[in-house]
């Protein structure tokens, strides 16, 4: 069954034009609330947001078409969105909701759903509330079943406290200044606390949101910023965050970046030396065959998954694993969270620097990086990927690897984009690889 809304990583798009406008989120909250109102009990969603302007169009509308459904709605304004997804189970909601476009700019938003268990919805479930959302709910809450809404205010100090909680008891942050990069998004209050409450000489910036500069020139998707500031501030280490704190890059006290796949590998070690580490690392399709080479040595397993977090959640459940995530920053630590969390995984990652006593310039340099190049091809219709020139040309490039690189192509989950990725030993051969399937894929759209 085809997708209408839903996409790799809930429902997303250009604000006030469908599906992010009022009568598609109203049909989908509808939707959501006939799929989880089962029993007799007193039914409850949480929603959570970020910073961005149309949040509070966005939030109305959910809170309408919650409330029509009987369901108690409890808001808790701007929190990441693990926050939503671990209080939705402490709270014992019924649903909750984010609502987020991640990294994207202000002018875009979106709609994360979580179970009652804290997980993202699975394929089939999505797929349920869509075929509610096209044929509508005919049957509403009586006039004295109508749901209230009430305001949570203490939802980020549960939230504070709950991240605090994953950082080793007997250690601290007092050594280290660090520069945390917010996005101007959901974490600019929470992550600078935590911080602080560790004991760290915190350095904050990009925490003034206004509604329209979420990550403008900041966070994850742009560390520039963060690394100028470790320069300037004489940091020990920057950590940048996405506007809604779900995923982490980092940075070393000389500005060298440090991505997702460096990030997971630094915790893989530092777990199995533990002997905290369960199972394989599970990662995506993109991430870094460095990485893979690495974990082999090290003993440890790597599987792979479509993008997306929610495939790599599922594989870490299906597999009884605690460690994953992608190679642009989503951390799954399922021992602490159910979903990528960047201020968790942050605090593992200070905690291996504050047991070392080393440098972040040391330790986060883990493995090698295989070269690698992305490129994206866009396209205005068709599907570019069937045409028999593009598949022979995909086919000529896994020739040409032989099984010294990889190759991975696949089209975006929320744009009209290919997205062409090549990795090998010999940069000259990647690029000729990409160039030639790039080609082939523009004559085909």
């Amino acid at each position: 069954m085809t997708r209408r809304y839903f996409g790799t990583d809930g429902i997303r798009g250009t604000a006030n034009q469908a599906p992010i406008e009022v009568d598609t989120v109203l049909r989908l909250a509808l939707a959501a609330g006939a799929h989880f109102h089962r029993g007799g009990h007193r039914h409850r969603v949480v929603i959570g947001k970020d910073t961005r302007l149309s949040g509070y169009m966005l939030e109305s509308a959910l809170v309408a078409g919650f409330s029509a459904m009987g369901m108690d709605v409890m808001l808790f304004g701007p929190l990441p969105t693990p926050a939503v997804a671990m209080l939705t189970r402490s709270m014992r909601a019924d649903v909750g909701v984010m609502i987020s476009a991640s990294h994207n700019p202000y002018r875009d938003n979106g709609i994360k759903l979580f179970g009652p268990d804290g997980y993202k919805l699975s394929d089939e479930t999505e797929l349920e509330i869509e075929r509610l959302m096209d044929e509508g709910v005919s049957e509403r809450a009586a006039p004295e079943d109508i749901g209230r809404a009430t305001r949570i205010d203490d939802a980020p100090g549960r939230y504070i406290e709950a991240v605090k909680r994953t950082f080793p008891e007997d250690l601290s942050l007092e050594s280290l200044k660090i520069v945390v990069d917010c996005a101007h998004g959901a974490a600019y209050k929470v992550a600078p606390i935590v911080l602080r409450e560790l004991g760290a000489t915190v350095v904050p910036i990009a925490v003034a949101p206004n509604g329209k500069n979420i990550n403008a020139f900041c966070g994850a998707t742009d560390p520039a910023a963060m690394c100028e500031a470790v320069s300037a501030h004489g940091a020990d280490i920057g950590l940048a965050l996405d506007g809604d704190a779900d995923r982490l890059i980092v940075c070393d006290e000389t500005g060298y970046v440090v991505d997702g796949d460096q990030l997971m590998a630094l915790i893989a070690n530092s777990w199995a030396k533990a002997g905290h580490l369960r199972g394989d690392v599970v990662a995506t399709v993109m991430s870094n065959l460095g990485m893979e080479r690495y974990l082999a040595d090290q003993g440890i397993g790597l599987v792979r998954t479509k993008v997306g977090d929610r495939y790599v959640v599922d594989a870490m459940r299906n597999r009884g694993c605690n460690l994953g995530g992608e190679q642009s920053g989503h951390i799954v630590m399922s021992d602490y969270a159910t979903t990528g969390d960047g201020l968790i995984a942050a605090l593992q990652v200070l905690a291996v620097a504050v047991r070392d006593g080393a440098p972040m310039s040391q330790v986060g340099k883990v493995f090698t990086p295989v070269p690698q190049r992305l490129h994206n091809v866009r396209y205005s219709g068709g599907k570019p990927l069937e045409s028999a020139a593009v598949k022979k040309a995909i086919a000529l490039g896994e020739a040409q690897l032989n099984g010294s690189g990889r190759l991975v192509i696949r089209p975006s989950g929320t744009e009209p984009v290919i997205r062409v990725m090549a990795e090998a030993d010999d940069p000259g051969l990647i690029d000729s690889v990409i160039a030639h399937i790039s080609d082939a894929i523009e004559a085909a759209a």
